[in-house]
């Protein structure tokens, strides 16, 4: 489906569609690996200053689980961000129309 413009000098129309645009499921990817990232490194950190001896295979557990609890939590901060984006975005498309019909108007 291609946008139609709908009258002349007007901009195209663009499809209706929920999906975020390109650029920001680029950015909710890596915010949720930055956040992952960072998890990790507190998992690690907090194992490391807690335990005295061998203790490898504990720094481990806890830099995965840090990565794992920060990246799910990231991931839903994310998909809300996203779909209040989707939802100004309709609501400023809605405005902008209704603005349109009262210019129209005599």
């Amino acid at each position: 489906m291609s946008p139609v413009p709908t009258t002349p000098g007007s901009p195209p129309e663009r499809p209706l569609s929920a999906l975020p645009s390109p650029v920001a499921r680029a950015l909710a990817f890596t915010a949720i690996l930055v956040g992952g990232f960072a998890g990790g490194l507190i998992g690690y950190t907090l194992v490391r200053i807690q335990c005295h001896g061998q203790c490898g295979t504990g720094r481990g557990v806890g830099a995965f689980l840090g990565a794992v609890f920060a990246a799910l939590g990231m991931s839903v901060v994310a998909v809300l961000v996203l779909r209040a984006l989707g939802e100004w975005r309709q609501i400023s498309d809605r405005e902008r129309e209704r603005d349109a019909a009262n210019r129209r108007r005599p």
